[in-house]
Order: structure tokens, then C-alpha cells, then sequence
């Protein structure tokens, strides 16, 4: 792969094709030469507040299009874009701000309430529309006046590109620093298993403040292709841009389909140009699958990844697909230059083939470090990051087998109960098989004996009247003993995040009160 930036991709596209469209967002549309020309005035007019290569300048706000011009003139001057979660609370954001040492926030004037208590008195703020009255910066009417003139600065590939911090299931969210060499790669493995060309229009409906909503912002400037974007994800309004605007490819999550087939619009609209719908985040159901086949009468691809690999790790492809249920519980094979190892987490030694253990990464994606966080940079590269990428722990859990990934949980979920590893995953698999269970998790708790044992903790349906000893038996007809909860734990409500992840810490929190696990 040459060395050539996003940068460069972005002057290659003004020169064979300026007019083309490259971002559309409701009425509004942007070409590639004015996509060019803005940028330019925005990275001078950021200048002119002295920000500079290695500068963090954040963002906040729905709009891809305005997210991309910000990821871009940051790029021109070697500063880096820090999108920020528009969900986040006061709290979270000023954290998010303080710990980029963001000195620049770009934000929708709807969040100004929160930008006001959450931004410190040395970050200048300005407004994407305009604002209220005590912060009157509007940012498109502050860099008007400033020249397109710029020569951008020479990033070299491992430079920090972008700044982008994880979800925080498991503590404060941490800082990842990606790099121009990474993102490109990203594009490059992409464009390449979707077989992008100045052709395709892509759907972009997931939120630019996760890598999967992010890459669809470069993905059209390293192809040269259109893309038609949405500030929010809306079914209806999803499900009418797939038929009146030709979109050739979407990326969305497993419940988007779910959301999109429920809706009457599906079974009466047009899908004809859609080529491929790629979902990420979670494996999808065979029934979903299957429907959603029917429906859009397209392609379907699996993408598993990580923000901390740029968001690209394994595919599972169209035809992998159409070999059946067995596989569409893989999450692929790997993209180009990528290598995985599964090891033993306690003793980092290789597992065999077909066994369960922590997936370890090696690629040109890699993330550079956790800004600021050095001692967590080197566990996460427990060998040392050279040049290559280094082997990176992902914390997931998984098994490889005929070449294929196969994912069990998260390694810091595990449960060591008298020696032996325990994946949640699995016992939950079983758990939620019960017609009395809506909802239910497996966490290790303290055990005087074992070091931990383990429990469930479940949500029954309405109605249900299953007890601790029926649930058990259940599960021990179907899986080893060892496994099994010693206990029960009737809950209202499990507690996840926005986007449905269960916060296992939170559950064990109150059983490991005083206690210190002996595996983290």
C-alpha cells in the first residue's frame, strides 16, 4: 500500500473530479472542490488561534458533513478531531474535553446548555448554527473571511490522525489515537471487500462519534463516490433515501434492520440499486437475516472491529452468508493485512486451534497509543508496538477455527471459578433458552473457596414463575456443571447503555463491595 494520506486523497478527487457531489444532507450538498476549498479556510482561520500539529480540536453535533469538515481541516495543519458523544451528559463531556486538552469546541447549538457548564474558560467554543446570545461565534461566518489558500502540512502515516474515545462500559472511557496510516488502511480493506467504486452512493446513519460512523465520512473522499447522510437515524426516512436516492451501500447495526423491516414502508418501496447492506456491532439472527434478504433483495456482509484497529478487523462475507446458519455465528475471517492469535489471558501463551481465548490483533490499523494513558497503552501491547502494528489484546474472547473468528465475550467478563475459565456468553446463551427468562447475565461473585462463582442475574417475563432451582436444572441438562450459576438473582431491569450494552460492571459492583477480583 503507497503512503498517501486522506489529505492527498482529498486534492487527488478536486483535480479528477471537482463538481462531483460528495456529501448530501437533506437539501444541503457539498462537492468535492468546496468540500476542499472550506476546509481550507476553516484549517487557516484554526491557525489563527494557534492551533497547530498535535492540536486536539473537538467536535460535538449530528451533522457527518459538518464532522468531515472539521476531521479535514484538522488534518490540513496536523491537528486532530476529537468527535464527542452528543448523548453524554455535562460530566461526561467535560471530561471528554478536559482529558483531550481540546482547546477548540465545534458544536450544534442545540447541546449550548450543556457546552456551557461542560466546556472550561480556555476552550473557545463556536456554534454550527447560530447561538445563543452570550456565545454569539458562528463558526461558518468566522472562517468566511479567511483565504482557501493553504498548503497542508506533510503527516507522515504514523501520525495522529484522529482521537476517539471508547464507550466507558468498563470505567472512564479512554482516549484512542489513530493514525493517517490506519485510517487509510481502513478506507483501502473497506472500498476493497465492498467493491466501492466512483459508482456507489453509501447510506451514512450511524453516529460519527463511533469509528463505524466516522470511516463513512472517508470512505467517499478515498473513492471518489457520493454520500447521502442523516443526522439521525429515522426508519421512514432511512427506508426512502434507500429507494429515491440510489443508495449502493449502507452500514448499520443488526437492530437498525430489525427497526427498518418492521416499518410498512419496506414492503412497498424499490431497493433495486442497494448492492450490499454491511452490519456491525453484533452477529444477526438468522430470522432477521432472512427477512431482510427477502426485503432488500441485496448483498449482506459482517464487518467485526474495534475503534483501537480503526474499526476493521474481520469480514464475513455475501457468500459466506448464503452457506448457511453455522457460519453467521463467525465473525469472519480477517481483512487484509491483518493477523490474529488467540491466546491464554493468564499466561499469554497460544491456545490451541479451536479453543477459547483472548484475540490478539496485529495490523498496519493499529492504534497508536491511549492519549495519556501509558501504562494501559503497554498492557494493551504486551509484546511492544512496532513499526508493523504490533500485537494488540482486544479484551474480546473467541476461537478460530477453518480460518474463521468466532467470539465468546469480553475478556474482562470472564469468571476464574476454582481454575477454571468460565465465558459468560455461553451460560447466558443457555439461560435466555428458558421461555421464563426476558432478560438475564452471568457475573462471577466472591467465593471463599472458589474465587469466584457463578451467578445469574435475571428479568422474568411477565407472568413467569420460574425460581432459582428450576433455572439451574435447566442449564445443567445442557451445559457443564462447572459452568453453571450456584445462584439466582431476581432483578427488575438489567443495566445497559443507550446503545443496549449490559454494564456488567455495574451489576457485580454491589457483590464486589470490599473485594478485590483476582483476575483484573
Amino acid at each position: 500500500m503507497n503512503e498517501l494520506n486522506l489529505i492527498d486523497c482529498l486534492a487527488q478527487r478536486v483535480r479528477l473530479q471537482p463538481e462531483a457531489e460528495v456529501f448530501a444532507l437533506g437539501a444541503q450538498s457539498m462537492a468535492f472542490d468546496e468540500l476542499h476549498r472550506r476546509t481550507s479556510q476553516l484549517a487557516n482561520a484554526l491557525r489563527s488561534l494557534d492551533i497547530g500539529p498535535g492540536s486536539r480540536v473537538a467536535i460535538l453535533t449530528k451533522s457527518p458533513a459538518d464532522c468531515a469538515m472539521l476531521v479535514f481541516a484538522a488534518m490540513k495543519i496536523g491537528a486532530v478531531c476529537v468527535p464527542v458523544n452528543w448523548r453524554l451528559g455535562v460530566e461526561e463531556i467535560r471530561f471528554v474535553l478536559e482529558d483531550s486538552e481540546a482547546r477548540v469546541l465545534v458544536t450544534d447549538a442545540e447541546f449550548s446548555d450543556r457546552v456551557a457548564q461542560a466546556a472550561g474558560p480556555g476552550t473557545v467554543r463556536m456554534f454550527l448554527t447560530d447561538g445563543a446570545a452570550d456565545d454569539p461565534m458562528q463558526l461558518a461566518r468566522w472562517y468566511a473571511s479567511f483565504d482557501d489558500g493553504l498548503i497542508p502540512r506533510d503527516s507522515l502515516p504514523e501520525d495522529a490522525a484522529v482521537h476517539i474515545y471508547s464507550s466507558g462500559t468498563t470505567g472512564r472511557p479512554k482516549g484512542v489515537v489513530l493514525t493517517h496510516r490506519g485510517l487509510m488502511s481502513a478506507c483501502q480493506a473497506t472500498a476493497q471487500a465492498w467493491a466501492l467504486d466512483r459508482s456507489a452512493v453509501l447510506g451514512h446513519v450511524l453516529p460519527t462519534f463511533h469509528i463505524a460512523g466516522l470511516l463513512m465520512l472517508l470512505f467517499p473522499v478515498y473513492v471518489g463516490c457520493r454520500c447521502v447522510a442523516f443526522r439521525e437515524f429515522q426508519p421512514d426516512a432511512v427506508l426512502a433515501a434507500l429507494a429515491g436516492q440510489r443508495i449502493t451501500h449502507v452500514l448499520v447495526v443488526p437492530a437498525m434492520i430489525s427497526l427498518l423491516l418492521a416499518r410498512p414502508a419496506s414492503r412497498t418501496l424499490d431497493f433495486g440499486s442497494l448492492r450490499r447492506m454491511a452490519y456491525a456491532g453484533s452477529p444477526i439472527t438468522e430470522p432477521v437475516l432472512q427477512a431482510a434478504m427477502e426485503v432488500f433483495g441485496c448483498d449482506f456482509s459482517q464487518i467485526y472491529g474495534l475503534t483501537e484497529v480503526s474499526g476493521v478487523v474481520t469480514t464475513l462475507t455475501p457468500e459466506d452468508h448464503r452457506r448457511g446458519a453455522a457460519l453467521l455465528r463467525s465473525a469472519g475471517r480477517p481483512m487484509p493485512r491483518t493477523a490474529l492469535r488467540i491466546v491464554d489471558p493468564v499466561t499469554l501463551a497460544d491456545m490451541a486451534h479451536g479453543c477459547v481465548g483472548e484475540v490478539w490483533i496485529r495490523s498496519d490499523r493499529n492504534f497508536q497509543a491511549y492519549w495519556k494513558k501509558p501504562d494501559a497503552t503497554r498492557e494493551a501491547y504486551p509484546q511492544g508496538r512496532d513499526a508493523e502494528g504490533g500485537w494488540f489484546r482486544s479484551g474480546d474472547a473467541g476461537y478460530l477455527q477453518d480460518g474463521y473468528l468466532f467470539l465468546s465475550d469480553r475478556i474482562k467478563d470472564m469468571i476464574v471459578s476454582g481454575g477454571e475459565n468460565i465465558y459468560p456468553a455461553e451460560v447466558e446463551n443457555t439461560l435466555m433458552k428458558h421461555p421464563d427468562v426476558a432478560d438475564g447475565a452471568i457475573i462471577g461473585v466472591p467465593d471463599a473457596v472458589w474465587g469466584e462463582s457463578v451467578k445469574a442475574c435475571v428479568v422474568l417475563r411477565p407472568d413467569a414463575k420460574a425460581g432459582e432451582a428450576e433455572l439451574i436444572d435447566f442449564m445443567r441438562a445442557r451445559i457443564a456443571h462447572f459452568k453453571c450459576p450456584k445462584t439466582v438473582d431476581f432483578v427488575a431491569a438489567l443495566p445497559r447503555t443507550e446503545s443496549g450494552k449490559l454494564l456488567k460492571r455495574e451489576l457485580r459492583a454491589p457483590y464486589w463491595a470490599g473485594h478485590a477480583r483476582s483476575i483484573h
